[in-house]
């Protein structure tokens, strides 16, 4: 038997828990679950994998060769690792909030899908050499493995990692609206110009003054987005509990529908370019100031929205509104 013939076996076996990982449903346990006892295992689990992974390297890195019967007990112990790692992720139930554990699956996932990497570097590298691609995939491993003491703890750090995420990429697509409306009339000058003429004739990459009234309105619900991102997060911060189902439950739907910004965002600062479709722009902001009604709403009813904290909810559904009331009297004529 070739050695390394034990590490397609590994492969095979890692490739069918990373697609139960993927697709697998939590394990509701009888024990009462502790979420400190998981937390502990998780790391103990996550430091095993990451040894198991440094062995399996040495192993393959240096002369002597390894033998099949070697090579069959290293590839056992990190099939064992692995299927500890995914274990251990199957503890956490439903009911710890579904941000919480989507972030752990994805962490687990992608221990499971790195050490597959790592086996198959391995597999395709010629005996007794340490590859460039094996100090990788390595490095890989350990990176992956380390990720865990970054998770959130609960579902309300969890929740207040996935809005500080959907607050980033919303201020970067601001900026760069702001950005290009400030180059003036026209947004594709730097990677557009002509080099022969030293301009260019083609109106439909410039913006006209009506277009501009427009994109002001928009530009008022894109940093409504953003006020709306920021002023939730500080809430979930403040107010956020992950004590009792319910809170638990408040914080995942406020995830949920948070999530939808940044993509109603971009679609909106998309259909802003030149040539503008004013209708195309009344859509996409509809469907934005809709996103930020209901992410408002339900920030209202929920327990992370005190009665000190109504006012702000007050006055962004009103700017939201008034924006959104603009944007339809300037297109009223593309209907």
């Amino acid at each position: 038997m070739e050695a390394r013939e034990p590490l397609r076996d590994l492969r095979g076996a890692l490739r069918a828990v990373l697609a139960r990982v993927r697709e697998g449903e939590p394990g509701e346990g009888r024990e009462p679950f502790e979420l400190p006892r998981f937390w502990d295992a998780l790391d103990q689990t996550f430091k095993v994998t990451s040894q198991e992974a440094t062995k399996l390297s040495l192993a393959f890195s240096r002369p002597p060769l390894t033998s099949a019967e070697d090579c069959r007990k290293l590839s056992e112990d990190v099939q064992n690792a692995i299927l500890a790692v995914a274990t251990v992720y199957y503890w956490l139930p439903k009911g710890q909030g579904t941000t919480l554990r989507k972030m752990v699956r994805d962490a687990t996932t992608e221990v499971v899908e790195g050490m597959i990497q790592l086996t198959e570097t391995i597999l395709s590298a010629p005996l007794e050499s340490l590859s460039q691609e094996q100090l990788i995939s390595t490095g890989g491993v350990w990176e992956a493995c380390e990720q865990v003491s970054n998770l959130p703890r609960d579902n309300q750090a969890a929740v207040a990692s996935a809005l500080a995420a959907c607050l980033g990429v919303v201020k970067d697509a601001l900026e760069e609206m702001e950005h290009a409306l400030a180059e003036g009339q026209d947004p594709y000058s730097d990677i557009m110009e002509d080099e022969e003429l030293g301009f260019r004739g083609n109106r439909d990459t410039y913006w006209s003054e009506a277009d501009r009234k427009l994109l002001s309105s928009c530009m008022g619900l894109m940093k409504a987005s953003k006020a709306c991102l920021k002023k939730v997060l500080g809430a979930v911060k403040a107010y956020g509990k992950a004590d009792a189902p319910e809170q638990i439950a408040q914080l995942d739907d406020l995830a949920d529908i948070a999530n939808e910004i940044s993509p109603s965002v971009d679609e909106l600062a998309l259909s802003m370019y030149p040539p503008v479709n004013q209708l195309a722009v009344r859509l996409n902001a509809a469907k934005l100031a809709s996103v930020l009604k209901k992410v408002l709403e339900i920030t209202k009813t929920s327990h992370v929205c005190p009665p000190s904290e109504e006012g702000w909810v007050q006055f962004l559904t009103g700017a939201v509104d008034h924006n959104m009331n603009k944007i339809k009297n300037f297109t009223q004529g593309q209907l």
